[in-house]
């Protein structure tokens, strides 16, 4: 199973910011085992620039989003097919942002991950509850039909070649913290949806944890045997911390 750590980061840094960023991170990841992936997805303006400076490197660059359609009349949006020809390798898709304040459903981000396939791309696919449906206990139920509308269509073997990211919304950047057990008693749940499509299937799939990890709750979350990492928003920002959970990684593995 792959463990991963990868960072989000959303609409910040410029620039100069990022340069330095990559450039604290290529110096701080030397010669921390390679048994984890390390991701990073800066915004769209900044990702030839990142490409350009971690190639031959162990860090891997993701988009933060993609339009499901090849091409079209589709003003701002990007295709993986562009995102291909540039030479990214991933793509965090159905991030819960991108559900909250652009709409997205769970059927036009399967199709997203559908267009990432096709173009060869790793898609992250991200799902997860809000506070109201985790209190209400629908947890289970709304990340059972995230998943179901997000993958279903997918055969065995592309689902082998995609990642899973959970993120409980609710306890994103408003106070509350997922305990370690909440997120290995979700994950254990999608390692099961994902087991319905065959043993190999589960075997293969990396679930990441993407509810505010950090240096301090790392350890603890990879310790749990369902979870293969993680997507991290705002420690991804400081090179220490993202490197401080990387390293957490893989002293889980071992």
């Amino acid at each position: 199973m792959r463990t991963i750590v990868a960072g989000n980061w959303k609409m910040h840094t410029d620039s100069t910011g990022a340069r330095s960023l990559v450039g604290a991170l290529l110096e701080k990841l030397e010669g921390l085992p390679n048994t984890v992936e390390a991701i990073v997805a800066p915004p769209f303006p900044y990702l030839q620039r990142v490409l350009d400076q971690t190639r031959g490197s162990r860090i891997k660059v993701a988009a933060q989003n993609c339009h499901q359609a090849e091409k079209g009349a589709f003003t701002g949006e990007v295709s993986a097919a562009m995102l291909a020809d540039l030479g990214v390798q991933a793509c965090i898709v159905g991030h819960s942002e991108r559900r909250q304040y652009f709409g997205e459903t769970d059927a036009a981000v399967g199709e997203k991950v559908a267009a990432l396939l096709a173009h060869g791309l790793l898609p992250i696919y991200c799902c997860g509850e809000r506070k109201e449906e985790r209190e209400s206990g629908r947890h289970f139920e709304v990340v059972t039909a995230q998943l179901k509308a997000g993958l279903g269509e997918l055969s065995e073997a592309d689902l082998e070649r995609i990642v899973v990211a959970y993120e409980p919304v609710w306890a994103i950047g408003t106070g509350l913290t997922a305990s370690a057990q909440q997120a290995q008693d979700m994950h254990a749940h999608l390692r099961g949806l994902l087991r319905s499509h065959g043993s190999k299937v589960a075997a293969t799939v990396p679930i990441l944890y993407g509810g505010s990890c950090k240096p301090d709750n790392a350890a603890e979350l990879f310790a749990n045997p369902d979870v293969n990492g993680g997507l991290i928003g705002g420690a991804a920002l400081d090179a220490d911390q993202f490197v401080a959970i990387v390293r957490a990684a893989a002293e889980s593995i071992g």
